[in-house]
C-alpha cells in the first residue's frame, strides 16, 4: 500500500555521503549538545512546577520514574542512530521501518518537540531575565515580559496583564542569527554555555546538601485530593509525565548524524552519555529541592532561585553565608546561559528534520537548500526561528511544556517499534550498537511511553489531534503526490545555492 512505502536502507546510505553538511563534530561535541539541550527548562522550571501541583515530594520518584523511560528510549535511539547515521532522527527511522505515512506523522509530530520545545526554554529564558533585571533595580515593563492574558506581578502590589513576551522572542531570534552561521560556531558556543550550566546545578547541590531537612519528605507521596494528577500515586505519574519534559534532548544528537565525524561510533556515547550525566544531576538536585523548600513554594516561575533563596537563609551564621550570599544573582545569570544552550540544541534539530522531508519530497524544496559557505540549512533555520519566536511569544509556559511532553513521548513509540520491526526485516544491516535484551526494552519503552502520555491531561491530547489533523491534510495535498518514492525517483542530496 502506498502510504506504508518505506524508503531503502541503500538510499540512506547515499543520503549520508551526497548529504552536504560538514562532518564536524565528535563524540565531546556530541555528548556536549545532548546535555546543553537536556539540561534547560525541564530542571530550572518545571521541576517546581510539577511538585508544587501534582507529586510534592514524590517529584523524586516522578524524576527516576521520567529517568527510566529516556534509558529506555535512549537504548533505542543508539541502535537506530548507529545503524542508520542519517539526519531526521525518529522520522528517517520511520521511513525505513515503518513506511511513509508513519514518518510523516512523527516527522510533523516532531515539530512539537523541537520547535515548540525551544519556545518552551525561551519562555523559562524570559522568567529569569526579568529576575537578573531586577535584581539590578532595573524593572522591565510587565506588559511585554509574558503570553497574552497573564496576570504579572508588579512591586507595589498588584498585577499588569501581559500582552506579549518581548524577551522570549529575542533571544529566540538571537540563536537563530548563531545556527544560521554554522554548525561549528554554535557547538562552540554550546559548550561553553554547558560547561557553565553544569557548574551551576553542581553548586546548587553542594551548596544545598548541607541544610537539607528529612522532615520534608513526609509524606512522600501526599494524598490525593480526589482529582486525578493532583497527589497520590496518579500525581507522581502526572508529575513524571510533565517532567519528562526535563529529560527531553538527548535524542537532538540524532539529528546531528551526518555532521558527525564518526557516527556509528559516536551517536550511541553522544545519546546514551548525555542522558547518564543528566539523570544523576537531576535527582540529586531534585532531592534538594525538596530537602530545602516546602514543595507547594516551588509552583513559580524561577525554582531554583527560590531553592538558593532558602539554602542562603538555612546558611545565615555558617562558613557557608558569604558564598551563598552572592549565589543567587551568579545562579540566575549562569541559568540563562544554560537556557540558551538549550535552545540552540532545538533550534538546530528542527531544519534537520525539515531538510531530511524536503529532501524526499514531502516538503518544498527550498527547505533543503544547504548555505554555501555556512553549510547550514539557513532557510529552515529561519522559518523554525520565526516560528518559535512567535510561540515563545504568544503562548503560557504549561500548555508549551504538555505540548513538548506527549509529541516527543509519542516520537519514542514510534522509534521503540522501529527497532523490533528492522531487526526482522532488515537482520543483515550491520549495527554498532544493540539495544540489550530486544525485543523486550523496545517493547517496554513503547509501553511505558504510551502510558505517560495518558496521564497528560485531556485537553493536551485534543491539540495533539488537532496538530496532527492539520498535518494529514498537508500530507495528502502536498507531500503524498511529490514524494520521491511515488515518482521513482532517486533520493538526492540538498541542494547548495547562493
Amino acid at each position: 500500500m502506498f502510504l506504508f512505502r518505506t524508503k531503502p536502507i541503500e538510499s540512506l546510505a547515499q543520503a549520508d555521503h551526497e548529504g552536504g553538511l560538514k562532518r564536524v563534530l565528535g563524540p565531546a561535541n556530541l555528548v556536549a549538545l545532548g546535555i546543553g539541550a537536556i539540561i534547560g527548562t525541564g530542571i530550572f522550571v518545571l521541576t517546581g512546577q510539577a511538585a508544587a501541583a501534582h507529586a510534592g515530594p514524590g517529584i523524586v520518584i516522578s524524576m527516576v520514574l521520567a529517568g527510566v523511560v529516556s534509558a529506555l528510549a535512549g537504548l533505542c535511539y543508539a541502535e537506530l542512530a548507529s545503524t542508520v547515521p542519517i539526519a531526521g532522527s525518529a522520522y528517517t527511522y520511520s521511513y525505513a521501518t515503518l513506511g511513509e505515512f508513519v514518518a510523516w506523522i512523527i516527522g510533523w509530530d516532531l515539530v512539537l518537540e523541537y520547535a515548540l520545545g525551544a519556545a518552551t526554554v525561551a519562555v523559562g529564558w524570559s522568567g529569569y531575565f526579568v529576575r537578573v533585571l531586577a535584581d539590578f533595580g532595573i524593572a522591565f515593563p510587565a506588559i511585554v515580559s509574558a503570553a497574552p492574558g497573564t496576570a504579572v506581578p508588579v512591586a507595589g502590589g498588584g498585577t499588569v496583564t501581559a500582552i506579549f513576551n518581548l524577551p522570549a522572542v529575542v533571544i529566540a531570534m538571537l540563536v537563530t542569527a548563531l545556527l544560521v552561521r554554522g554548525v561549528r560556531e554554535s557547538a562552540t558556543v554550546n559548550g561553553v554555555m554547558v560547561v557553565v550550566k553544569v557548574a551551576v546545578v553542581l553548586l546548587v547541590i553542594a551548596a544545598g546538601v548541607w541544610f537539607v531537612n528529612a522532615d520534608r519528605f513526609t509524606p512522600m507521596i501526599p494524598p490525593n485530593t480526589g482529582t486525578f494528577g493532583e497527589f497520590g500515586w496518579s500525581g507522581v505519574m502526572r508529575g513524571a509525565a510533565v517532567i519528562f519534559f526535563a529529560y527531553i534532548g538527548f535524542d537532538a544528537v540524532s539529528t546531528a548524524a551526518q555532521e558527525a565525524r564518526q557516527p556509528q561510533r559516536d551517536m550511541p556515547i553522544g545519546i546514551l552519555g548525555s542522558l547518564a550525566i543528566c539523570s544523576v544531576l537531576y535527582v540529586a538536585v531534585a532531592t534538594v529541592m525538596i530537602g530545602l523548600v516546602p514543595y507547594a513554594q516551588l509552583g513559580g516561575p524561577a525554582p531554583m532561585a527560590v531553592t538558593i533563596d532558602y539554602a542562603r537563609e538555612a546558611a545565615r551564621g555558617s562558613a557557608l553565608e558569604g558564598l551563598l550570599g552572592v549565589m543567587p544573582v551568579l545562579v540566575k545569570i549562569a541559568i540563562l546561559a544554560g537556557l540558551t544552550s538549550t535552545m540552540v540544541v532545538q533550534v538546530m534539530a528542527q531544519p534537520r528534520i525539515f531538510m531530511a522531508m524536503s529532501r524526499d519530497g514531502l516538503l518544498p524544496p527550498w527547505m533543503s537548500r544547504v548555505h554555501p559557505r555556512f553549510g547550514t540549512p539557513h532557510l529552515t533555520t529561519i522559518a523554525t526561528g520565526s516560528v518559535v519566536a512567535l510561540a515563545a511569544g504568544l503562548t503560557p509556559i504549561d500548555v508549551l511544556g504538555h505540548m513538548v511532553s506527549i509529541g516527543t513521548l509519542f516520537a519514542f513509540v514510534v522509534v521503540s517499534a522501529g527497532v523490533v520491526i528492522l531487526r526482522k526485516t532488515h537482520p543483515q544491516l550491520e549495527r554498532p550498537f544493540k539495544t540489550p535484551w530486544s525485543p523486550v526494552v523496545p517493547v517496554l519503552s513503547a509501553a511505558v511511553s504510551l502510558a505517560l502520555m495518558l496521564s497528560l491531561p485531556g485537553e493536551t491530547w485534543t491539540r495533539l489531534f488537532v496538530w496532527m489533523a492539520v498535518g494529514i491534510v498537508i500530507y495528502f495535498t502536498y507531500g503524498f503526490r511529490r514524494s520521491r518514492l511515488a515518482g521513482q525517483e532517486p533520493v538526492s542530496p540538498p541542494v547548495t545555492v547562493s
